[in-house]
C-alpha cells in the first residue's frame, strides 16, 4: 500500500506513472487492449471501435470545458468537420489516411478557434448558445454545399495500410484504438504542463489568471482549438468506420451526448471521459437489449430514441445532484477503500 507520494528529482515529480502498481496495470491494460480483437466477436468490435471514437471526443471536450470551464455545445459540428474532412480527401484526393486524419483534425481545429473569438466576451450559457448558433451554421454548410454532398453526404472509401483495406471491424481496431491511446496519453501529458496548468487556472478564476500574467484570449482560443482537433480526428476516425457522411450524422443531441458523457464521467479529469464516454456508449445498447427482451418488441421500436433522451437527462440530473464528481470519484472512492481496507476510511 503507498503511503507517501516523495519525490527526490523533478523528473520523478513529472512523471506520468509514478509507481511500481499503476505501470504493472498499464501494461496489463496494453495486453487485454492486444488480445482483445482476437476473443472478441464483431459486434463486441464494433463496440470498442465505436467506445474509442466516443472517448477521443469526449476527452477533448473534457479539455474546454472540464478543465479550462468554458461550456460547449458544437462539439458534433467540430466532429463533421473532421469527417467531412477525410471524406473529401479520402474519395477526391486519395491522400494516405493518416495525414487524412490529421487534416481532418486540423480544420476542425481552425473552426474551434473561429468559434472561440466570444470566448473572451462571454461564458456560461451565453457562450454555449454561441457554440449552438455555430453548430447549426455548420449543419447549413454540410446540408446546402455541393462540395460536402449536399444533404446526401459522401461514401468514404475504406483506408488502406500497405496495399490491405482496412474495411472490417478487426482492421479498423488497429487503426482506431492505438489512435485513441496517443490522444489520451496526450492529454494527460497536457495538464502537467505550464499550458495545461493556465488552463486549469482559468477554469478556477479568470480574473486572477488574468492577474498572474495568463494571457486569457490566447490560452482560451488555444483550449478551444485543442478540443477541436480532438473532435476533428474523433470526426475522422468516424467517417472511416461508418464509411458515410451527412449533414444528420453529426447532430445536436450528439454534442449534449458528450456533454452528458463528461458530467457523468467527473469533469477534469481525464480518467472521467473514458469512464463517461464508456458508460453512455452502453446505455443505448443496453436500451435495445431490453427493449428486445420485451413482448412484441417490433411495436416499441419507436420509442427508443426518445426513451434514450429521456434518459440522459436523467443521468446529467441524477449525477449533478447526487455525485458531482462522476464516476471518477465513484472509482476513487473504491480504490481509497482497498487501500486502507481493514481500516475505516
Amino acid at each position: 500500500m503507498r503511503i507517501g507520494t516523495l519525490k527526490e528529482t523533478y523528473i520523478a515529480d513529472a512523471a506520468l506513472f509514478d509507481s511500481r502498481t499503476q505501470k504493472a496495470w498499464l501494461a496489463v491494460a496494453a495486453a487485454l487492449l492486444v488480445l482483445f480483437p482476437f476473443m472478441a466477436s464483431d459486434y463486441w468490435l464494433y463496440l470498442a471501435c465505436l467506445v474509442s471514437i466516443n472517448v477521443a471526443s469526449a476527452t477533448g471536450l473534457n479539455i474546454l470545458t472540464g478543465y479550462t470551464g468554458l461550456v460547449s455545445l458544437g462539439q458534433a459540428a467540430f466532429m463533421g468537420l473532421g469527417a467531412y474532412t477525410v471524406a473529401i480527401l479520402q474519395s477526391k484526393v486519395g491522400s494516405p489516411f493518416l495525414l487524412n486524419i490529421l487534416a481532418g483534425g486540423f480544420v476542425a481545429m481552425l473552426g474551434g478557434i473561429i468559434v472561440g473569438v466570444p470566448s473572451l466576451r462571454v461564458k456560461g450559457l451565453y457562450l454555449a448558445i454561441a457554440t449552438i448558433a455555430a453548430s447549426f451554421i455548420a449543419h447549413f454548410i454540410f446540408a446546402n454545399w455541393k462540395f460536402t454532398g449536399g444533404t446526401g453526404g459522401l461514401s468514404v472509401p475504406p483506408a488502406s495500410l500497405f496495399g490491405m483495406p482496412l474495411d472490417t471491424s478487426f482492421r479498423l481496431y488497429w487503426l482506431v484504438v492505438p489512435v485513441t491511446v496517443l490522444m489520451l496519453l496526450g492529454a494527460a501529458n497536457l495538464f502537467r504542463t505550464r499550458i495545461g496548468r493556465a488552463f486549469i487556472a482559468i477554469r478556477d478564476r479568470d480574473i486572477s489568471a488574468e492577474v498572474l500574467g495568463i494571457p486569457l484570449l490566447r490560452y482560451k482560443l488555444l483550449s478551444f482549438g485543442l478540443s477541436s482537433f480532438y473532435a476533428g480526428v474523433a470526426g475522422g476516425l468516424w467517417a472511416y468506420f461508418f464509411r458515410v457522411v451527412t449533414p444528420e450524422s453529426f447532430p445536436l443531441l450528439m454534442s449534449i451526448f458528450f456533454l452528458a458523457a463528461i458530467i457523468v464521467g467527473g469533469m477534469g479529469s481525464i480518467l472521467g471521459g473514458i469512464l463517461g464516454a464508456v458508460f453512455m456508449t452502453m446505455v443505448p445498447e443496453l436500451l435495445k437489449l431490453v427493449f428486445d427482451l420485451l413482448p412484441n418488441s417490433a411495436e416499441y421500436t419507436v420509442f427508443l430514441s426518445p426513451v434514450r433522451t429521456i434518459i440522459f437527462g436523467l443521468l446529467i440530473i441524477g449525477f449533478l445532484v447526487f455525485e458531482p464528481h462522476g464516476l471518477a470519484e465513484v472509482w476513487r472512492r473504491i480504490r481509497r477503500f482497498f487501500h486502507l481496507w481493514p481500516f475505516r476510511n
